[in-house]
């Protein structure tokens, strides 16, 4: 089967990363964006376009009108990016009944780690370990029960069973704040993902958050594209990602891997997803175990770092895979997986400003000026332009920079990245730049003493002051850092 004209139900970097990959493939594609939404560039990049009547988040959530524009436009396939519908299987069983392609992992796959309780109990099957904690649905007095299980000083999370993002999650340190906390992460649940269902884990204490691409094709072949490192979250949400993660070791990244390739063939899983783990120490200095957390049935935002290192796109495989492809036939060895070449940083640019209390502002208004980083090994994936004016409507990222280096000295890749962060100019509204600047020169972070808490235990050093002028940015020096 071959694709012939892809509607892509989302908007700004991504609608735009995903019309070019279908683009290179031939592939017609179509655009739709919300009253609030006319001036993104993502709306230039495809074919055609159509509006969604309404304003916002909710008119590209709107099912109906999203297949009502595929049927119109004649789009045999529907691409869903990262978020809005992405993981939603209604959608996907729609677009089954109305026999339009849906480019990603099938409806099955989207119930059960769109679930995830049902993740959890999948990886206990596949004998993968995973936090002690609940399933869920869990109510306030089973979340209690459990909290007064754990060892003496152990803290508990709670999360949404259908969330993402760090929505609907909340750490609980002590029983008082049970009640509290639930109700909070209940309403952001129901408010975020229409699902107010909460499970519990208890919580890893300085983990690294590392995850696993899996790709898989519909004849049973899965393999994966490497790991990468996510452990630099503010409010469990990612800020900066990294391609492979830096200063693992060797034994414990392939333990990892091989988990995530049994999990996916243990499930059946096909086109393509990221397996999450949370590493920790035992009882050593070194990070030597593991547990997963979660499946995201997805593109996800940071695919970009794996893109650079093993040179696979993976949209474009999303959309070969979609067309029924097998892995061999878009180059994919299942015994083999592409190497890596050095390591690439994400640094997600965001329209906000951050408190010295860690409180994150947005920042809208009209950009008079925005220049891109270019060069060898600079890559920039965004959807505004100067005149473009923001808005609190959407998600406050405008910005995605990823540097790549060849070297296998992560802090070539370091210095990359802060040299092409010194070059972005963004005027018109406050960004995070001199946020990431400051997080590419922490010490900490050049030496990989990273984990989830890297940000919070770092916050004051980070916290901009006065903007560097380029020639203070600093490039610092090779050392005998390797992978």
């Amino acid at each position: 089967m071959t694709l012939k004209k892809i509607l892509i139900a989302n908007r700004g970097e991504i609608a735009i990363r995903i019309a070019r990959a279908a683009s290179d493939l031939n592939i017609g594609t179509v655009s739709i964006y919300s009253n609030d939404d006319f001036s993104s560039l993502h709306i230039q990049a495809t074919d055609e376009t159509f509006p969604l009547s309404g304003n916002g988040v909710s008119a590209y959530l709107d099912i109906d009108k999203v297949m009502r524009i595929a049927k119109e436009s004649g789009a045999d396939s529907i691409h869903p990016g990262y978020g809005f519908l992405a993981e939603n299987p209604e959608f996907a069983k729609r677009c089954q009944e109305e026999g339009i392609i849906f480019i990603g992992p099938n409806v099955e796959m989207l119930e059960l780690f769109g679930d995830k309780g049902r993740a959890r109990l999948a990886a206990k099957n596949s004998k993968i370990p995973t936090p002690s904690g609940l399933e869920g649905p869990i109510t306030i007095e089973s979340a209690t029960e459990f909290f007064s299980t754990l060892p003496e000083g152990s803290r508990m999370m709670l999360k949404a069973i259908g969330g993402a993002g760090g929505r609907g999650t909340r750490a609980i340190n002590n029983l008082s704040e049970i009640e509290r906390l639930f109700k909070r992460c209940q309403s952001e649940a129901r408010r975020s993902f229409g699902n107010g269902d909460l499970y519990a884990e208890q919580l890893i204490e300085n983990a690294r958050h590392i995850e696993v691409q899996i790709i898989g094709d519909h004849f049973g072949n899965v393999t994966h594209l490497w790991e990468r490192e996510c452990s630099i979250q503010r409010r469990y949400q990612k800020l900066v990602e990294i391609a492979p993660a830096p200063f693992i070791a060797e034994s414990l990244r392939d333990e990892i891997i091989e988990s995530a390739v049994k999990l996916a063939n243990s499930v059946g899983y096909s086109n393509i997803g990221t397996f999450e783990f949370l590493t920790y120490q035992s009882n050593q200095a070194e990070y030597d175990s593991f547990v997963f957390i979660e499946g995201n049935p997805r593109l996800q935002v940071e695919h970009t770092v794996t893109e650079e290192v093993t040179g696979v796109d993976i949209v474009q495989s999303q959309i070969r895979l979609a067309e029924g492809a097998t892995l061999n036939e878009i180059g994919l060895d299942v015994n083999n997986p592409p190497m890596v070449r050095g390591y690439a940083i994400q640094n997600r640019i965001n329209c906000e400003t951050i408190s010295n209390s860690g409180q994150i502002k947005p920042s809208t208004g009209k950009i008079t000026r925005y220049s891109a980083p270019r060069g060898p090994g600079i890559r920039t994936d965004s959807f505004v332009y100067s005149g473009y004016e923001t808005t609190m409507a959407f998600d406050s990222l405008i910005a995605k920079l990823i540097c790549h280096s060849n070297s296998s000295n992560f802090l070539d890749a370091v210095n990359r990245s802060k040299q092409a962060l010194g070059e972005f100019d963004i005027d018109g509204v406050e960004t995070n730049l001199e946020f990431h600047l400051k997080i590419m020169s922490h010490p900490e972070f050049i030496c990989g003493k990273i984990n989830t808490h890297f940000l919070d235990r770092n916050l004051s050093e980070l916290i901009p002051n006065e903007p560097p002028s380029r020639r203070d940015i600093g490039i610092s020096q090779p050392t005998a850092v390797e992978k």
